[in-house]
């Protein structure tokens, strides 16, 4: 859905306040598929205005906030499994261990992940995923690519979904139901944790997003240092 795509939005203003920048035209314009990509940008965000949005709002109001926090913990600890393979695969040793301890400590001590122990003590989230490995293993990046529900992405990273999916512990489950009710209140979790951030998002919706997100992948790619972006991926 539009989750991927106002995170990265969020992030982005960030990014923009620190390094001051001020330009009418963005470094990231390249977008030769941009008639197609808004017209399933569109799609994206009517559907999250009309079903996703409104869930995540009843979801807020009705949770209590130490459930909500608890709830989310539980998903980021199911993301150390990916962050563990992908840090690992990228060379990373040490954040592979990093985030398997803290797999081990929010699963035991944080009672299945609902506490964020290992934060506290320093052990800081990785944040690794298969697009990620691909971009390090020297993929090109590919042309910007909106996907239908799942929203932003490049052609890398569209492919890099598949490792992200076997790696998921939620994709694990076998009953249909269950993993379908599990994937449900992630998305719906996460989704309300941008609610009060959209407000960030200015001017073109569509062209703000696709900043967002191709300068926040560069950042993650990069381990937090931003690149000039290369044109030649596209």
């Amino acid at each position: 859905m539009l989750i991927k795509t106002l995170t990265a939005a969020v992030l982005l203003s960030a990014s923009l306040v620190v390094q001051a920048a001020d330009s009418s035209e963005s470094e990231y314009s390249s977008d030769p598929l941009e008639g197609l990509n808004r017209v399933v940008f569109s799609f994206n965000d009517t559907l999250d205005g009309l079903v996703v949005k409104p869930l995540a709002q009843g979801y807020r109001f009705v949770t209590p906030d130490l459930l909500e926090t608890g709830v989310s913990n539980v998903f980021d600890n199911l993301g150390e499994v990916s962050n563990i393979l992908n840090s690992g695969l990228q060379g990373k040793v040490e954040g592979a261990v990093t985030s398997a301890v803290r797999l081990v400590f929010n699963s035991t001590i944080g009672l299945f992940g609902v506490l964020d122990v290992a934060t506290p003590m320093g052990l800081q989230e990785q944040d690794e995923d298969f697009g990620q490995t691909l971009a390090v293993w020297g993929v090109d990046s590919g042309p910007y690519l909106v996907l239908p529900l799942l929203g932003p992405s490049t052609v890398r990273d569209t492919v890099g979904l598949t490792g992200d999916y076997l790696a998921d512990p939620v994709s694990w489950i076998d009953d249909t139901g269950d993993r379908n009710a599990a994937t449900l209140v992630r998305v719906i979790d996460a989704r309300s944790r941008l609610l009060m951030s959209e407000s960030l998002i200015s001017g073109d919706r569509y062209s703000f997003i696709r900043d967002a997100y191709l300068q926040r992948r560069d950042f993650s790619i990069n381990d937090g240092e931003i690149t000039e972006f290369d044109d030649d991926n596209f």
